[in-house]
């Protein structure tokens, strides 16, 4: 049977009625992928495969971590010490070049107490839409997903759609204030917004920071319900590190608090 039905062999339709959406990769746009995504990447790949296999209609997604401090500290670094240099000057991957910077960012932090306030500042003036500093984060930007688009050809990954941090932390945001409006969360007295997780058996976690800027947790939480709203699925797997299980877990329990009912759904 199987010399007979070749690749087909034990495909079957039980979950024929299922639509599943796979989140896998999820690179940051301030160095190049790591052994971790490559793990990740062929999980991702071979779940899907399996789910595809036994019926279901499956969406691989990916959500490019392009915006946060940490984007802001290769620019900082590029800004001070680049020189003008790009991938074509120095024939390095672009993915590579913007990782020299921010190894280049931890080194001059050591020596600079201010370099993490003025990272800090950097992603401010990003939030509030600073021409300059938009600009370098464009050009950045794109040569990291440049470098990494070669590299998911090499191995073979692909993507049915992308997302983008800097698109949706702005929708996490209002979520976490309509929360807030809703008194599922609580604002600390210095301003900050958070959520109680005694009912889960853990502490408290902080959903938006004193001066408003946003967390991954925030991202998370836009970038769930904009997918749900762009291709309702049925369930969301999140292919992620074991490291990653306190993260999703109070994850899954905001988008609950907030009244999502496919929040049960997600794994």
């Amino acid at each position: 049977r199987i010399a007979e039905q070749k690749h087909l062999y034990g495909t079957n339709e039980s979950m024929a009625d299922k639509r599943v959406t796979i989140e896998f990769s999820c690179p940051n746009t301030n160095k190049p992928l790591h052994l971790g995504h490559m793990r990740n990447d062929s999980l991702g790949e071979s779940v899907a495969a399996v789910l595809k296999a036994n019926g279901a209609t499956v969406r691989k997604v990916n959500l490019i971590n392009n915006r946060g401090v940490h984007i802001c500290k290769s620019m900082l670094a590029y800004q001070k010490f680049g020189n003008g240099e790009t991938p074509q000057s120095s024939g390095i991957k672009g993915d590579h070049l913007v990782g020299k910077y921010y190894v280049m960012f931890a080194k001059w932090a050591k020596e600079d107490p201010s370099a993490e306030d003025q990272a800090q500042e950097m992603l401010r003036q990003w939030e509030a839409g600073d021409e300059q500093v938009i600009a370098l984060w464009k050009l950045m930007n794109g040569w990291t997903l440049d470098g990494l688009q070669e590299s998911y050809e090499k191995m073979g990954i692909s993507f049915d759609a992308y997302y983008y941090e800097s698109e949706t932390y702005k929708y996490g945001k209002d979520e976490i204030l309509k929360g807030l409006e809703q008194g599922v969360f609580y604002r600390e007295e210095d301003g900050s917004v958070w959520v109680d997780l005694e009912p889960i058996k853990l502490d408290k976690k902080v959903l938006l920071r004193k001066d408003g800027t946003s967390l991954y947790m925030t991202q998370d939480v836009g970038t769930a319900i904009m997918r749900h709203k762009d291709w309702p699925f049925d369930s969301l797997i999140y292919v992620v590190a074991s490291e990653q299980q306190y993260h999703f877990r109070v994850l899954f329990y905001v988008l609950e608090k907030l009244g999502y009912e496919w929040a049960s759904d997600l794994h």
